[in-house]
């Protein structure tokens, strides 16, 4: 038996008014996202989420719009559940020195069967009680409908209706709309047909990139190519369905005050321009972001995701595959005082991790300035000629001609052990050496080359005194050393460090 429910249908026509002057003429949207890359979680998908996803965008809907001169009251509900009413604005194109807004509400009290009972507060209505298998009927004066609905008889009496199926009311009260609402007192110079502009940011919406890595080896172990595909993946809660919309996105750190009114403006007419529509993203700069306009209109269902191609793919690309050795497992800083305590962060790491590297350059069938996202790699089984996935990591804002690290894992036949050796202290001098040795091993049937990063991080001032293989200098207190191994065999690095102060 259904329960709770009115009798009295709300008619569609409650936030009418002069709505059936507008005419749709196009919208327009411009994304913003603060998610971090790869963390928008399966969560948010769902319906009913849209206050928590991490983005928002500008919204631009243009409408064709009759108006006469003088006052014109205007009622526009075309807008998102999740509007910032702050940064709402209206302007007519057609007449803009000529047309104002004197007056901006933003109504958002919404019909439901609570607030609809709550008009009908010392009104007569007329109640269904569920008693056993059937129902009984009261009418009565409704005094209240917090834990129930109160109904006062002609006598005095009073009634509590806990458990009703329905409620029967004599007339739908005004005021009640279906839908958020704009409502516009609005000041005109110039009669007739208007072209105007709505623009508001709304949350609820966000956008973010996703990279598709097809790997294959190449000339050597440390060689490989990649074939990489890129996706712009949006999410669309914002309580808004978006049809033929043209689409922008923007790539970049804005900054966004926690509180407080947006500044009106912040339209971006500059950035229009006509659309090819047979194009994908088109990039550009813009101020200090990036700004990527999808070349055709595309529709966004409220409660949905699309997936669009940010760019053809790229075939080819050269890549390196480093194996790296980090011994201490995590990084140490220098810190106010010389590290004298001599057991502190030698515990060692035994895997060698994996990662792909490769420069974002024309020359390299890329560079293309590359917006944050996740990086999912995958290489072909040639036994049944299928996809099978390696790695998956994260990239920020990339420009052109950067360079790219995906890390892929660890290593399986590839392992590494690090140990403190010696280590002496001199307080009253101010010395202090430690001899670290590491050891690798190759268990793989062809050689490789294990990159070992050591950070001395026990004083900012050192020097190595002995070393049994080459080094290079990546940061004030940083090394690295480049071990090559044949398959199966085993090799080392040894180093004494002295530290003063």
């Amino acid at each position: 038996m259904r329960r709770n429910k009115l009798w009295s249908l709300i008619p569609l026509a409650l936030s009418s008014g002069a709505l059936s002057s507008w005419v749709s003429a196009g919208d327009a949207l411009t994304i913003y996202s603060s998610a971090q890359p790869g963390a928008v979680q399966p969560e948010q998908y769902r319906p009913g989420q849209g206050a928590a996803v991490p983005g928002y965008a500008m919204v631009r809907h243009e409408r064709d719009l009759q108006l006469t001169a003088g006052r014109n009251k205007l009622r526009f509900s075309d807008v998102a559940a999740q509007i910032d009413p702050t940064t709402v604005s209206f302007e007519s194109l057609t007449d803009p020195d000529g047309t104002r807004v004197i007056e901006q509400d933003y109504q958002f009290d919404l019909v439901s069967s609570a607030r609809l009972l709550e008009k009908y507060i010392d009104r007569e209505v007329t109640v269904e009680q569920v008693r056993g298998n059937g129902t009984e009927t009261f009418t009565g004066m409704l005094a209240s409908t917090s834990g129930g609905l109160i109904l006062r008889s002609p006598d005095g009496s009073a009634r509590i209706v806990g458990n009703y199926a329905g409620v029967k009311l004599p007339s739908i009260p005004g005021g009640l709309i279906t839908r958020p609402t704009l409502v516009w007192d609005i000041s005109a110079e110039k009669s007739g047909s208007h072209k105007t502009r709505v623009a508001y940011q709304t949350n609820g919406i966000t956008w973010w990139a996703d990279y598709n890595l097809t790997y294959s080896d190449g000339k050597d172990a440390n060689s490989c190519k990649l074939d990489v595909n890129a996706w712009v993946s949006i999410l669309n809660q914002s309580g808004a369905s978006y049809n033929d919309a043209k689409l922008k996105l923007v790539a970049g750190d804005v900054q966004r005050a926690a509180r407080g009114r947006v500044a009106q403006g912040q339209e971006m007419r500059a950035m229009a321009k006509a659309l090819d529509a047979s194009a994908g993203f088109e990039e550009k700069s813009f101020f200090e972001y990036h700004l990527y306009t999808l070349g055709f209109p595309t529709t966004l269902p409220d409660n949905s995701t699309k997936q669009l191609e940010l760019f053809p793919a790229a075939h080819g690309v050269n890549c390196q595959k480093n194996l790296v050795y980090f011994g201490q497992g995590q990084r140490f800083y220098a810190y106010g005082s010389p590290m004298t305590d001599r057991n502190f962060g030698v515990q060692g790491n035994t895997k060698v991790d994996v990662y792909l590297s490769f420069k974002n350059a024309s020359d390299n069938h890329l560079g293309m300035p590359l917006p944050a996202g996740r990086v999912r790699v995958a290489k072909l089984d040639d036994a049944d000629k299928t996809l099978e996935f390696i790695g998956e990591d994260v990239i920020n804002h990339t420009p052109k001609d950067e360079n790219l690290l995906v890390k892929m894992g660890s290593a399986f036949d590839v392992v590494g052990e690090r140990r403190q050796v010696d280590f002496r202290l001199d307080t009253s001098g101010k010395v202090m050496e430690e001899t670290v040795e590491i050891k690798l091993r190759n268990r793989k049937e062809e050689p490789v080359t294990v990159l070992v990063r050591e950070n001395l991080y026990r004083w900012s001032t050192w020097t190595i005194t002995s070393k049994n293989q080459d080094f290079a200098k990546l940061a004030s207190n940083s090394i690295q050393f480049r071990v090559p191994l044949a398959k199966g065999a085993e090799g080392s690095v040894r180093y004494t460090v002295r530290y003063t102060w």
